[in-house]
């Protein structure tokens, strides 16, 4: 929509004598909730008088209250970029920011970035890069961890409030589609939602038991994640719908993932989902991201089409929403298929590459890496990176220890496995006994299974061990005594064992490629 075709209003804040501040040209950006005008330093987003049922900015006093609701929320994620409510006096034809008398509006005033640094537009120029994703998964992960949890009694997070919202896109969508063949698309994946949420009723409700529902962000698109400083920060969450906010924080993440599979980097979303799930644990939200996935693809459908229905737009520009809508129509159809679960067992001593060959396979092959070195940190209540300050065979390394280690990997395994998810489990995997209770496993879940073979010459593990000491950044604590220790103690991979090993010499420069090839010619990875 062209400012020509704003209320008087909004076209009178293109004057720059109406800020208080240095204004050159003034820039709008509007969506179908709210005009911002981006004006000098700053930037005023101000709510249009709209009602959508799920949102209602229909008067003044609610336009006022979710002001101060997004700033308050917002200011948990990005202090320095949202300032203040601002009223807006005088009158349409000559108003004011922060004047006196009666407000006929309100504005909420934020610290203006360059749109170029939103995550969209950076993954859009090839600028968007795997450290980048890295620390959002790791900022993402200790927001919502550090966030507070729903009580009990409280409404949201109920298996009803979970599926309210899901059937209001559709019903919210089915009006506005004249095609006949969009209209079964839609029915086809209202049906599958309404099936998986009555199938997932029980986790559902578990997960708001154990605390993980909580006021997120609600809105986690990369559109809403800007890279201040070097660092991604959410901004714009959502303020207007309180069930739409107090979410499971699964859900919350499933936007983000969702929005880069959409962006065609499924790497990113595979990067990001396993990065999150080191920092939090939460394997077991793992059963609902495919019915979140679905939801948040839908939410940004109903978006495309609420602002293809909206008056003032050119043919192109109505093409292209609804080109964009079908877009999201067929991810939602291709995240609700059933996934390929299949298990892979790493076996391999400290310094062999395990972690390092495996990240291309948990990118491409849509894996979920399960990591020994972090699960048994976290059995022990230590962060990932935190050191144990633990003897060889003490601490966390105690025989002991090391049982519970690989029992609660066999645990996650048949979560993630349960999930309808590859899932590679990390660990050196020395003794024939842990690696017999995997084969087991896959046995047991009728999946296939493989033994990755991780090998290197002793130099090259003795290398690697001191460059991986030196840089400090990894969760391993293993050094020269432990790879002593673990050449005298391994067990070979025994002949019954052959047939599901998959060699890996870590030495060669096209390691990973002679892996995938591996897999596909034993049919266990098809892309």
């Amino acid at each position: 929509m062209s400012p020509e075709a704003s209320p008087a209003f909004i076209r009178a804040f293109f004057d720059p004598s109406v800020y208080s501040h240095p204004v050159g040209e003034v820039e709008l950006i509007e969506t179908h909730i709210s005009w911002v005008l981006l004006a000098g330093e700053f930037a005023y987003k101000i709510k249009k008088p709209v009602d959508f049922g799920f949102l209602d900015f229909s008067t003044l006093d609610k336009r006022h209250y979710y002001c101060e609701e997004e700033l308050r929320l917002n200011r948990r994620w990005a202090p320095s970029i949202y300032l203040e409510v601002l009223p807006i006096t005088g009158t349409p034809q000559r108003p004011f920011l922060g004047g006196e008398g009666l407000p006929f509006e309100y504005a909420l005033k934020m610290r203006r970035f360059p749109q170029e640094i939103r995550l969209d537009h950076l993954l859009n120029r090839g600028e968007l890069g795997a450290s980048h994703i890295d620390l959002l998964a790791k900022s993402l992960a200790h927001f919502h961890v550090a966030l507070p949890a729903a009580t009990v009694d409280s409404p949201y997070g109920s298996p009803e409030r979970v599926l309210h919202p899901m059937e209001e896109n559709f019903a919210q969508i089915r009006p506005l589609l004249r095609e006949n063949e969009d209209k079964a698309r839609m029915e086809r994946l209202r049906f599958w939602s309404a099936e998986e949420a009555i199938r997932l009723r029980g986790e559902l409700a578990e997960r708001k038991q154990q605390g993980f529902i909580r006021e997120c962000h609600g809105d986690l698109h990369l559109g809403n994640i800007v890279l201040l400083d070097g660092v991604p920060v959410p901004f714009d969450c959502i303020e207007f719908n309180d069930n739409l906010r107090w979410i499971d924080s699964v859900s919350d993440l499933a936007f983000t993932v969702m929005d880069l599979l959409d962006r065609k980097r499924p790497d990113f979303a595979q990067r990001l989902l396993n990065g999150w799930l080191e920092h939090t644990g939460d394997y077991q939200g793992l059963r609902l991201l495919r019915l979140y996935q679905v939801y948040r693809a839908m939410v940004r459908a109903k978006v495309a089409a609420l602002r293809a229905a909206q008056a003032g737009h050119d043919a192109v520009s109505l093409e292209a929403m609804w080109t964009e809508y079908r877009g999201y129509i067929s991810l939602a159809e291709q995240l609700s298929r059933p996934g390929t679960p299949l298990l892979l067992i790493t076996c391999g001593l400290s310094g062999s590459g395990k972690t390092t060959l495996t990240q291309p396979l948990v990118e491409q092959a849509g894996a979920i890496r399960l990591r020994s070195d972090i699960e048994r940190k976290r059995l022990f209540g230590l962060q990932a990176l935190e050191k144990s300050g633990s003897a060889v065979n003490g601490g966390i390394y105690t025989t002991d220890a090391s049982q519970r280690t690989y029992e609660r990997l066999l645990e996650l395994a048949c979560q993630v496995i349960g999930a309808g998810y590859p899932v590679i489990v990390d660990a050196t995997f020395l003794r024939r006994s842990q690696r017999d209770a995997f084969h087991d496993l896959a046995s047991r879940l009728n999946v296939p299974f493989a033994i990755l073979d991780f090998q290197a010459r002793e130099e090259t593990l003795r290398e690697r061990i001191r460059r991986r000491q030196a840089a400090n950044n990894d969760a391993s604590e293993a050094d020269m005594v432990v790879l002593e220790k673990q050449l005298a103690n391994r067990e070979p991979l025994s002949a019954p064992e052959q047939p599901y090993v998959i060699p890996v010499d870590s030495e060669l420069a096209d390691a990973s490629r002679g892996m995938f090839s591996a897999l596909r010619r034993k049919e266990l990875f098809k892309q």
